[in-house]
């Protein structure tokens, strides 16, 4: 016979059932990113095409430079094979993992607060994804300008395992990066950033997301930071925005003194 945690109606926790609902969330997150490893261990040819075509394409352009890509040892391109599925296992399950974290950060939220939030929310994928498809756009110039550094008559013989990691990691990175409103709202909705905080202070965000984008980006153009950075700022708002909204409801939900003083002269 399975026994059910009882809900408690005040949205209170302890410390172990915080513990509890960290672990059950985890293990869902971490099941549904191998099923998705599993879809990507079946479509890894067409997964490592995609990634490696900047490369290929950046060899195709420079048929005099000596660069390719190099599978060091016996064990290497099946470590690989792992490595990659495991990377579009977290991709395609991104939806069941944000949903989860979400979840867990933000418990508490009445019926109203909750459906606006939620139309908040829906935005996480498409902007992860987004994120992520703005990475392999601008990946080429990337590795154009990182390339270029190469002496010449210098050899660039990359290993397999160095070229992956870097790629999916530039691509999560501008997909997390894309997030940033989702955990701003979420820090608005628990009561420790308030809207107005955000606003007081968007001189310096916008100089961070500058920054960030800089770093995110290794080029020295301002063209490629502004790819990251314009959509980012834009984001900014948008969490400043949604952050309101979701103060002016709970406003709204708190109860007046001439409402409490109309309850006590009622139950008199």
């Amino acid at each position: 016979m399975a026994f059910r945690r009882a809900r408690n109606p005040e949205g209170k926790m302890s410390l172990a059932d915080h513990l509890r609902e960290l672990r059950r969330r985890f293990l869902i997150s971490a099941v549904a990113v191998l099923v998705g490893a599993v879809v990507g261990w079946v479509t890894y040819p067409r997964v490592y095409a995609a990634l490696a075509a900047p490369f290929n394409d950046y060899k195709t352009s420079h048929p005099h430079s000596v660069i390719s890509l190099n599978f060091g040892n016996a064990t290497a391109a099946f470590s690989q094979q792992v490595s990659i599925s495991i990377f579009v296992g977290v991709l395609a399950s991104s939806p069941v993992w944000m949903f989860q974290l979400w979840a867990f950060i933000v418990p508490g939220l009445t019926r109203k607060e909750r459906r606006i939030s939620l139309a908040f929310i829906a935005a996480i994928v498409p902007l992860f994804l987004a994120g992520c498809a703005l990475a392999y756009v601008v990946l080429p110039k990337v590795l154009a300008v990182l390339y270029g550094f190469t002496p010449p008559g210098a050899s660039n013989i990359q290993q397999v395992a160095d070229y992956f990691s870097f790629v999916t990691r530039f691509i999560l990175a501008f997909g997390c990066s894309f997030l940033m409103p989702v955990f701003l709202v979420a820090l608005n909705a628990i009561g420790l950033l308030p809207s107005a905080a955000m606003l007081r202070v968007w001189r310096p965000a916008v100089f961070g997301i500058c920054v960030l984008s800089a770093i995110a980006t290794p080029t020295p153009d301002a063209f490629t930071m502004f790819l990251l950075a314009i959509p980012l700022v834009a984001l900014y708002f948008a969490a400043i925005g949604v952050s309101k909204l979701i103060e002016r409801t709970r406003a709204s939900d708190r109860p007046t003194w001439a409402d409490v003083a109309d309850d006590e002269a009622s139950n008199l």
